[in-house]
């Protein structure tokens, strides 16, 4: 029998995200929110500058998330990875 990453995982990568975001220390999961914020930012900033004022930015994200689903859910399954490995190995 093979078993797949929800099996050996005990679920999905969003699902676990979210129970350790639930159950770990308040201040390490404010910790990591406040972070990626800071990231999503400093990302939406950047990407203006290089887009230019005039440009209608959300769309152009939109139709990007639209057009790449799987490299975008693949990209958001790291990053639930990466932010539970972040508050875990601050939690010990």
């Amino acid at each position: 029998m093979l078993l797949d990453d929800d099996d050996l995982f005990g679920g999905s990568p969003d699902k676990k995200y979210f129970d350790i975001i639930f159950n770990a220390n308040r201040n390490l999961v404010e910790e990591e929110l406040s972070s990626n914020l800071e990231k999503l930012a400093a990302f939406e900033l950047l990407f203006e500058d290089m887009m230019g004022e005039n440009k209608d930015i959300l769309q152009i994200v939109q139709n990007y998330i639209w057009e790449n689903q799987d490299k975008i859910k693949k990209k958001q399954t790291d990053l639930y990875i990466e932010g539970m490995g972040n508050i875990l190995t601050k939690n010990e």
